[in-house]
Order: C-alpha cells, then structure tokens, then sequence
C-alpha cells in the first residue's frame, strides 16, 4: 500500500499560486502612487501654516505659563522675605545672590510695619503684572498666528492705528481707567488685603487690583468692581497704622472724675490683656468729655494699633468701659431676671 499512495502523491498535481495580470499590477501601482502622492500633498500643506501656528500656540503657552509662574514666585518671595539665607551646599554664584540683605533688615527693624505693607505691594504687583502677561503674550501671538496665516500683518497694524485714532476720542475713559491704574500702583494707595473706602458704597477689603479696575470685598460679601479713573478719593483704613476709638456716654448728672478713673481702669484692662497687647502700638488714653447733651455726656477712648486690629481693640475698649462704669456705680446693674415657673401639666 506505501508505494501505490507514494506514487498516487507524486502524480498529483501541484497547487500553483495563481500571477496577477498586467492590469491588476498597474491598478494597485496607480493607488500605491496616488497614496503616497496623497500623503505627501497632506505633509506638505501641514508642514505649512499649520504647524506654524500649532507651535506658536505651544509655545506661546509654555512661555505664559513660565512667565506666570515666574512672577508668582518672585512676588511671593518678596512679599513673605524668604530666599535670604544662604546654605552650605550651595554653589558659589547662589550664595553670592543669597547674601544677607543688611538694608532690608535694617529697615524692618526700624519699621515692623514694613514687611507687611511689602507685602501687600508685592502681592498687588504681582497681580497687575500677570494681567500684563495675559494680554501681552496673547497679543504677540495673535500676530504671529496671523502672519503665518498669510495676513497682511503691517497693513492691519497701519488700519488698527487709523482705527484707534478715531476710537481714541470715544474711548477716554478707558485711557483714563488705565492710567490712573498706573498711578495707583506708583503711589502705592492701597493694595491687596488693605481695608478701604472707594466711595459710592465700595466699602470693603481689597482682593485684586488691575489696571482698569479694582475688585473690593464688602464685609456682606458682595464683590464690588470700580473703576480706576472713577476713584476720586480713597480712604485706607490699614496702611502704616490704625486708630481704635471707642465712643462711651454715661448720663449726664454722672460724676466726670469716677468716669474718667472708670474709663483709665478699663484702659489699663485692655493693655494688659495678653492677646491685645502686641496689637498695641501705644497705651490707650481717655480724652475728657467730647460732647454733653440734655441726657448724656460723651467721652472717647483710643488707641494706636497695627494695621487691621483697631476694630478688635475698640470692642474690647467698649466691653471694659461698660464693666468698670457699672461697678463704679455709674451704669445701672444689669436686672436680674426670675427663670419662668414651670407649670405642672397635670395641675
């Protein structure tokens, strides 16, 4: 059986792959070259404006976000004073731009109020100089993006001057927005955490300043946004130092001196209170009587403190004003009132 299924094998025939026509060959060299032909037409139009403009965005993005970080790390450094030290394992070139500032310590000493009002100003910089950024990378790339579109960069910058001329004499309140920005920075007015009155209610606590507007915090929350060149006055409540006054009446028929020792003793009270002392820049006084009506007499308690403490150490100034007053006799005792009889349910 072996050599008749051998032979029967050897006589079959062989599969044989079938060649493609001539006509089968071009029609798949014609799509392999119209592919190709294809992707490079699409290479060559992408490698065009396209990819101009994607790496313009890219890099234009980097570039903000490094200049962001950048100011915010600077700013943050100025404003909080670290970055002053130098260290052991530091290269030379560090430590030569690490050296004690001596001037700054000096100063800081001299004035514990500096640091903070550094602070503060660093802070408001550092927030005008990254709407700088904002507006000005976004403005470069704009250009850029339209130079590689193929847009008449020049003409349009000449059109734009034209425009602004003629934009520029309806436009004076933004100029002036912007200018008096300027001036509110250069004179350091207020900055960013200070407590200030801008006028037509704007009553609050400073959180940003730009060059056209200024966000102030009301203490409801409501966030107020004024205009730079509407501020025709600003009232800074904590810049350099506070006042706290606190405003006592007692009835009229009332003995001036025992007010005034009453008043002495709860001046005393509040600057030997551990957590108002260090807000204290100098010991409270009582000023004689301010103002005397048919019913009441005034007098006025006061206080330099630090920026910020002066509301905190005008209600202490009043709380120990009222205590002293009644244990001197001068203010009526508080009534004493009965608890309410329980009633039995059953009865």
């Amino acid at each position: 059986m072996t050599p008749v299924i051998s032979t029967l094998r050897t006589a079959a025939p062989a599969a044989v792959t079938p060649e493609p026509t001539p006509g089968e060959t071009s029609i798949i060299d014609e799509g392999a070259k119209a592919a190709a032909d294809g992707w490079a037409a699409f290479w060559e139009w992408f490698t065009g404006w396209p990819l101009q403009v994607l790496i313009i965005l890219a890099i234009g993005i980097v570039a903000l976000v490094l200049l962001r970080r950048v100011i915010a790390h600077v700013t943050e450094r100025i404003a909080t004073g670290s970055g002053t030290t130098t260290t052991e394992g530091s290269p030379p070139w560090r430590r030569y731009l690490q050296r004690t500032p001596f001037v700054e310590d000096a100063i800081a000493l001299a004035n514990p109020l500096a640091s903070q009002r550094r602070a503060q100003r660093a802070r408001t910089v550092g927030s005008v100089l990254r709407s700088t950024a904002n507006i000005t990378v976004g403005t470069i790339m704009a250009l850029m993006i339209l130079q590689a579109v193929g847009q008449p960069v020049g003409a349009l910058l000449a059109s734009a001057g034209v425009v602004g001329i003629a934009l520029g004499f309806g436009a004076q309140s933004l100029v002036k927005d912007f200018i008096s920005g300027v001036f509110l920075l250069v004179e350091d007015q207020f900055g960013v955490g200070d407590t200030v009155d801008l006028g037509s209610g704007a009553l609050g606590t400073v959180e940003e300043v730009q060059l056209r507007v200024t966000q102030v915090r009301a203490f409801d929350g409501t966030l107020w946004y004024v205009r730079n060149g509407e501020i025709l006055r600003a009232g800074n409540m904590t810049q350099q130092w506070s006042r706290a006054v606190a405003e006592v009446r007692v009835p009229v028929d009332s003995d001036v001196d025992v007010v005034r020792a009453a008043l002495g003793r709860a001046a005393d009270a509040v600057q030997a209170d551990p957590e108002l002392s260090p807000t204290l820049l100098e010991a409270p006084s009582v000023r004689g009587v301010d103002a005397v009506n048919d019913i009441t007499m005034s007098f006025t308690l006061h206080a330099q403190t630090r920026p910020g403490d002066q509301w905190e150490v005008s209600r202490e100034l009043r709380r120990h004003a009222q205590a002293e007053l009644r244990a001197a006799g001068v203010l009526d005792q508080p009534a004493e009132v009965e608890p309410a009889a329980v009633q039995d349910p059953e009865a």
